[in-house]
């Protein structure tokens, strides 16, 4: 019986510490939708983010706001003696949070810290190959996402991603569309969906548009996505919201089912804005 107890009253306990962290943080976003966006941080978009006086009025300032919610929840960790600025924060909330316009969000629930590298970096695996021997593989990136509450950037590579918005390659909208995928478990390349219908002609289409990638890339015959998205689904999603944003008119007019797909997951169209 007192067992029973203790179980009971350690699972009120923990619910309440949940809703009373839940309350806190719902208190702290609405005493920041009323302060202003700081005039150094609109300098930062200005001098940083060509992409964001292509987007709509409404969608401004809506983005605006969501880097301040982004930046006051989530925590900045320089490596390799990188220095974290306010120029750094509004640089990579600005891209992350373009994921978010328009959408019921919680920013990236799991997500706790952005680690930021100057440059390139290097990750040590452990790999086993079919035959059960082990060895260490050593990759250099220039971004990751890990399901533990971390994303990974290089500094550098965030800056190239955010003075080209047009090309088609976005080191920070690939990261952050791992995190969306990652919210209801591992990267598979299916996000949570608004309706739990949707997820047929989700995969009916990402599989087949996944499946055409493969052909390509096997083949190197030329195709709008880049060929790293053909690893695996997980990647395959982060790839196409890449050029989603970034070279939607073309996306629309070589893969409109699939555009339709994304447009309605991100609840975004942005034809429009280039």
């Amino acid at each position: 019986m007192f067992a029973v107890f203790l179980l009971v009253t350690v699972a009120v306990t923990a619910i309440a510490l949940i809703m009373t962290k839940s309350q806190r943080t719902e208190k702290r976003r609405q005493q920041l939708m009323t302060r202003p966006f700081p005039k150094a941080w609109r300098q930062i978009l200005k001098r940083r983010l060509p992409y964001f006086h292509a987007l709509p009025t409404d969608l401004q300032l809506q983005l605006k706001k969501l880097i301040q919610f982004f930046i006051d929840e989530k925590q900045f960790v320089g490596c390799d003696g990188f220095n974290i600025t306010d120029e750094v924060r509004v640089t990579i909330a600005a891209q992350a949070c373009l994921l978010l316009l328009n959408r019921k969000t919680n920013f990236y629930p799991k997500l706790k810290q952005i680690l930021v590298y100057p440059y390139a970096f290097i990750v040590e695996k452990n790999n086993t190959d079919f035959a059960g021997v082990s060895s260490n593989e050593r990759n250099v990136l220039l971004g990751e996402s890990w399901g533990n509450g971390k994303i990974i950037l290089s500094w550098k590579s965030t800056l190239d991603g955010a003075a080209a918005p047009f090309d088609g390659q976005n080191v920070v909208i690939h990261e952050f569309a791992h995190q969306l995928d990652q919210e209801n478990g591992n990267a598979n390349g299916a996000p949570p969906l608004k309706e739990f219908t949707d997820y047929a002609t989700w995969s009916a289409t990402l599989g087949r548009e996944f499946k055409a990638l493969q052909y390509c890339a096997q083949h190197q015959l030329p195709s709008l996505f880049n060929y790293y998205g053909a690893t695996n689904p997980a990647e395959f999603f982060a790839v196409i919201s890449e050029t989603f944003f970034e070279k939607p008119l073309a996306f629309y007019q070589q893969h409109q089912l699939l555009y339709k797909e994304l447009s309605q997951f991100y609840q975004l169209d942005p034809i429009n804005w280039h």
